[in-house]
């Protein structure tokens, strides 16, 4: 498809854009308020012979998005705060073995089930990693459903470059609200980044299999994994920072994100 215009929700924007990323593999589990995107995933993946899967659980649906992502698919999971908490394990192991995927987190009020109404409240969770262990991941957040597209089909692409998990922060109001959305054109899946160290794909050329794992039992060898994945965050910080600044001559700056 060409670039086009819709009326959206930004449930449903976030979907798309990510369809149009060339997401080939989706997993998922319902909860409010991002329930509009796993049910446009549904619909729309599956016209287009893609994989969508709701899973048993929110622990399942992130493991799902690993080994898919392990196997060389564009992979992606959502939900809401709660649900989210509950797939950190499955981030850092992803984190742990240099996985490339997206979680899109429509947050809403806590802590514990809280509210479904937007909140802001999941910053640390996301910007400090999240899970156990030494990482961090590549935090996105769109301040309208224009953005909250922009930054789907972006995360797509910032992830393969730097293999890392990317988190799409966005939340409840931006989930729920609609607005017109210049939607990114479709990308051809045969023009996406070869993934070669993915699982499988040394299958008959005589070279030794691939294994993909965070496990690593020398003490020296996990330090310098954990060394290396800290350059490439200086790297991504250097590269990757997006912001937006309103009144470059004012005295006093007051910073935030998301809808804020």
């Amino acid at each position: 498809m060409s670039e086009e215009k819709r009326l959206m929700k930004g449930n449903e924007a976030i979907a798309e854009a990510a369809i149009r990323a060339g997401c080939t593999a989706y997993f998922g589990y319902p909860i409010t308020p991002q329930n509009e995107l796993t049910a446009y995933m549904a619909r729309y993946m599956l016209a287009r012979k893609r994989i969508f899967i709701q899973a048993e659980s929110e622990v399942a649906a992130i493991n799902m998005v690993y080994g898919a992502s392990a196997a060389g698919a564009r992979s992606m999971t959502s939900s809401s705060s709660p649900g989210v908490s509950l797939k950190q394990e499955g981030i850092s192991y992803a984190a742990g073995a240099d996985i490339p995927l997206v979680v899109a987190n429509v947050v809403r009020g806590g802590p514990g089930l809280g509210s479904i109404a937007p909140s802001q409240a999941d910053y640390f969770q996301s910007t400090r990693g999240g899970g156990h262990g030494d990482y961090y991941t590549i935090v996105l957040a769109p301040k309208s459903v224009q953005e909250a597209a922009d930054l789907t089909y972006l995360a797509f692409d910032l992830a393969d470059t730097w293999r890392v998990p990317v988190i799409l922060q966005a939340d409840g109001m931006i989930g729920q609200m609609m607005e017109g959305v210049v939607l990114p054109p479709e990308r051809d899946l045969k023009s996406l980044p070869k993934r070669d160290w993915a699982v499988g794909h040394q299958a008959g050329t005589g070279r030794e299999a691939q294994h993909i794992t965070s496990l690593d039992l020398v003490p020296e060898n996990l330090e310098a994994k954990v060394k290396a994945r800290f350059q490439r965050y200086e790297q991504i910080k250097a590269k990757e920072i997006r912001y937006e600044l309103i009144g470059e001559d004012a005295d006093l700056y007051m910073v935030a994100y998301g809808t804020s």
